[in-house]
């Protein structure tokens, strides 16, 4: 079976550059406090590794 992260956005994206909010749109997270669930591969983490001060992961060594 293959791993999942739970991914929630628990920071607002308002004045953050650009990338930053492809990265998280790019990830399904448009508005706070949503969740969604990732399959756990080397370019989500990469993505999450990215945005790790606006998200919270629960999932798999996270």
């Amino acid at each position: 079976m293959t791993e999942k992260l739970k991914i929630t956005l628990v920071k607002s994206m308002v004045g953050r550059p650009e990338k930053h909010r492809k990265v998280l749109r790019g990830m399904g997270l448009t508005k706070m406090n949503k969740t969604v669930e990732l399959t756990d591969t080397p370019e989500i983490r990469g993505m999450v590794h990215k945005v790790s001060h606006l998200v919270r992961t629960e999932g798999s060594n996270s």
